[in-house]
C-alpha cells in the first residue's frame, strides 16, 4: 500500500520516484488498465509531440481549470490588474481609452439601461458596425444581466424584422446609418409607431416586445439618445447595478448570435459566460496571450461575430490585450496603416482579408516589424494563402483557428510555433478541456484515425440552446451532449483536424455564412424565376463567390443585370449573387434531388469558358 504523501512541488519528485519503484505510477491509465489508449486523452498544453490517439475521439486534457466567473468580474479583475494600459483605441473617430476609463463607462452605460427599465434576461439588439459603442454596450449588457443580440449590420428590412422578433429584442442600439445601410430608416418601415411615441415607450405591432431605441449619433423622433443613456444612471441605479451582480451566475445567457440553417431562418444562438469566457481564455493562451508581455491586436473582423466579439472583446477583458479597430467598415488599407503606426503584435482576419492585406500594391513600404503572429478563421484557409502570408508580411506565427458560432466558437487551433505543414494543412489540434470525434454520417460510429466523417464537439462551450427553437436545437445537440458540426473532416494521432468540406451546402464568401436557401426563397418571388438554385463556386478573393442558377418561366426573357438589380436593397449586399446562369435543367439523384455539388461543378465550368480560363 502506498502512503500518503502530501503532493507540495518539493515532494512531488519524490513520490513519483517512490511509485515507479513499486511500478504503481498513479496515471488514469493504471489505475484503469482496461482502458482503451484512445481515452487517455491528449494533454495540450503545449502541441501534442505523442501519437496519442488510435481512433477519431480526441480530449484535450490541461493542466489549467476552467473559469467560473461572469463578464462583469473577468473585466473588473483585468482593471485592477493594469488600470492605464490601453483597452481599446478607433482608429476612425479617434477614440481610445485605458482599461479604468473603459470600465467607468460600462458602469455608467448598464446603470443607464436599468434606469431605462431593462431588467436581467431581456435582450437588447446591437445593429451596427465596429464603433465604441458597439464593444461598450457588450460589456455594459453582460454587467446589467442584459442578453446582448448581435445583428448582422449588412441585415435588410426582413432579416432585421424577423431576427428581433424572433429573439424578442426590448432595446435596439444603432446609428442612424452607416455607408448605404439606413438603420433608423428600416426601423421606422418596420415600426411606423416609432415617430409618435414617447421615447422608452414604443409600442409596435410587428416588433411587440421593442419599446426603446436608442441611436448613437443624430437625434431621431421617438427614439433615445446614446448620451441620455449615459446620463440617466443616477445613485439608485448604480446601487441598483452593484446589488444585481449578486444574483448573477456565470451560467446565465448573456448573448444571441444568429447563425442560420437548410431552410434558410436565422437561428439564435445562445451563449452564457461560461461559454465565452472559457474560450477566449483558452484561445489565449493557445496563442500566447498569457505569456507575452503586452499584446496589441489589429481587430478588422466585425463584432456582431463571434470571432470580434470572443476572440477580440472578450479576449480583451480576460487576457488585458489592447484592441486596435483600423475602421468601422472592412477597409484593407487601414488594416496595413494600424499595424504600423499602433505598432500592433497580433492581427486577425479572415482568409478574405488577408488576400486583400498582402495585395495592397504599396505594402512593401509599410513598416511590419512589429507583428508577431496573428489568426486566420471564418473560413477554409488556402494552404498557399497561409505561405504567401508568412512571406508577404513576415507574420511567422501566424495561426489557423476552425470552429462555430454554436460553440462559442473556436474548437481546433494551431500553435504559433507549429510547423508549415500544420499551419497551412490543417485547423490545429483540439483546444483544452474538449472533447471531439469524427462519426460516420449515417451510423453515428467513430471512424478509425484518418478517415473522413461528421466532425461532433462536447464540452463547455457548446450553446445553450438555440433560442426558442427547442426542436432545432435537439437536431444539433445530442441526448450525450454532442453537438453535430455538420463539417466534414477528420483527425490524426496528435488531434490535428483537416477539414474537408461541409454536410450541407452552406457557402462561405470572405468569411460570412451564406446559406443558399435563404436567396433561393427571395429569387423565387421574382415574376420570371421558375425555378432558381444557389451554390457557392471558388474565387481566390473570396474563398466563394455566389451563383445563381436560374431556370426561368416559359417564354420570359431575363439579364443577370436584372437579377441583381432585385435583389439590391431587398437581401444584405453579400448574399447578393455575384454570377447569374441561367439554365434549363438542374443535376438530378434517381429520387429527383438536385444534386448540388455537381451543379457547383457546372456552374464553375460555365463560368472559365466565359471568362476564356
Amino acid at each position: 500500500m502506498i502512503p500518503k504523501i502530501a503532493l507540495c512541488s518539493q515532494s512531488l519528485r519524490n513520490y513519483c520516484a517512490f511509485s515507479r519503484a513499486l511500478k504503481v505510477v498513479q496515471t488514469p491509465w493504471t489505475r484503469h488498465p482496461g482502458l482503451p489508449a484512445a481515452s487517455r486523452g491528449i494533454h495540450v498544453d503545449s502541441p501534442p509531440t505523442i501519437p496519442t490517439l488510435t481512433t477519431s475521439y480526441a480530449h484535450g486534457t490541461s493542466s489549467t481549470s476552467l473559469l467560473h466567473t461572469t463578464v462583469g468580474e473577468t473585466l473588473l479583475r483585468t482593471v485592477e490588474r493594469w488600470p492605464d494600459r490601453e483597452a481599446v483605441a478607433f482608429m476612425e473617430g479617434g477614440v481610445r481609452k485605458t482599461f479604468a476609463q473603459f470600465q467607468q463607462d460600462v458602469d455608467r452605460a448598464a446603470a443607464g439601461l436599468l434606469a431605462l427599465g431593462l431588467t436581467k434576461g431581456d435582450r437588447l439588439g446591437m445593429w451596427g458596425p465596429n464603433t465604441y459603442e458597439w464593444i461598450l454596450f457588450q460589456f455594459a449588457t453582460a454587467k446589467a444581466g442584459i442578453i446582448l443580440v448581435s445583428v448582422n449590420p449588412a441585415y435588410q428590412l426582413k432579416e432585421a424584422e424577423f431576427a428581433l422578433r424572433k429573439v424578442g429584442c426590448k432595446a435596439i442600439v444603432c446609428p442612424e446609418q452607416f455607408k448605404t445601410q439606413k438603420y433608423c430608416d428600416m426601423l421606422r418601415q418596420i415600426c411606423p409607431e416609432i415617430e409618435s411615441s414617447t421615447p422608452g415607450d414604443i409600442k409596435s405591432a410587428r416588433l411587440p416586445d421593442l419599446r426603446s431605441v436608442i441611436v448613437l449619433d443624430n437625434r431621431q423622433p421617438g427614439m433615445l439618445h446614446f448620451e441620455d443613456i449615459m446620463e440617466a444612471g443616477s445613485s439608485q441605479y448604480v446601487q441598483q447595478l452593484q446589488d444585481l451582480q449578486k444574483t448573477l451566475s456565470f451560467d446565465d445567457p448573456i448573448n444571441i448570435q444568429f447563425t442560420s440553417g437548410t431552410t434558410g431562418a436565422p437561428k439564435g444562438a445562445t451563449l452564457s459566460h461560461f461559454n465565452i469566457i472559457n474560450n477566449a481564455y483558452f484561445v489565449g493562451k493557445r496563442v500566447g496571450y498569457t505569456w507575452r508581455p503586452h499584446a496589441r491586436i489589429c481587430l478588422p473582423v466585425p463584432l456582431y461575430h463571434c470571432f470580434g466579439s470572443v476572440g477580440g472583446g472578450m479576449c480583451m477583458a480576460v487576457h488585458g490585450v489592447s484592441l486596435v479597430f483600423p475602421s468601422a467598415g472592412y477597409d484593407g488599407k487601414a488594416n496595413i496603416a494600424a499595424l504600423e503606426s499602433e505598432r500592433c503584435t497580433f492581427i486577425y482576419g479572415t482568409p478574405t482579408m488577408y488576400v486583400d492585406m498582402i495585395s495592397q500594391p504599396d505594402l512593401a513600404k509599410y513598416d511590419l516589424s512589429s507583428v508577431e503572429t496573428g489568426i486566420m478563421a471564418g473560413s477554409p484557409c488556402p494552404p498557399e494563402l497561409v505561405k504567401r502570408v508568412i512571406s508577404a508580411m513576415g507574420i511567422k506565427g501566424i495561426t489557423i483557428g476552425y470552429g462555430t458560432t454554436e460553440n462559442s466558437p473556436v474548437t481546433f487551433c494551431a500553435d504559433p510555433l507549429d510547423n508549415m505543414d500544420r499551419k497551412s494543412e490543417t485547423v490545429g489540434f483540439i483546444m483544452d478541456h474538449l472533447e471531439a470525434k469524427v462519426v460516420n454520417p449515417t451510423t453515428g460510429v467513430v471512424v478509425p484515425l484518418g478517415e473522413l466523417g461528421e466532425i461532433m464537439i462536447r464540452g463547455y462551450c457548446v450553446m445553450l440552446e438555440y433560442w426558442g427553437d427547442q426542436a432545432k436545437t435537439e437536431e444539433c445537440i445530442t441526448k450525450s451532449g454532442w453537438y453535430k458540426t455538420g463539417d466534414i473532416g477528420s483527425l490524426d494521432a496528435y488531434s490535428y483536424c483537416r477539414i474537408e468540406g461541409r454536410i450541407k451546402d452552406m457557402i462561405i464568401r470572405g468569411g460570412e455564412n451564406i446559406y443558399p436557401a435563404e436567396i433561393e426563397q427571395f429569387l423565387h418571388t421574382h415574376p420570371k424565376v421558375k425555378e432558381a438554385q444557389v451554390v457557392g463556386v471558388k474565387d481566390f478573393r473570396m474563398g466563394e463567390e455566389v451563383c445563381a442558377c436560374i431556370k426561368l418561366a416559359d417564354g420570359e426573357n431575363c439579364t443577370a443585370e436584372e437579377i441583381k438589380a432585385y435583389c439590391k436593397g431587398q437581401i444584405a449586399h453579400f448574399k447578393i449573387p455575384r454570377y447569374v446562369l441561367f439554365v434549363t435543367s438542374y443535376p438530378l439523384t434517381i429520387t429527383g434531388k438536385i444534386q448540388k455539388n455537381k451543379l457547383r461543378e457546372e456552374a464553375e465550368k460555365q463560368l472559365e469558358l466565359k471568362e476564356g480560363k
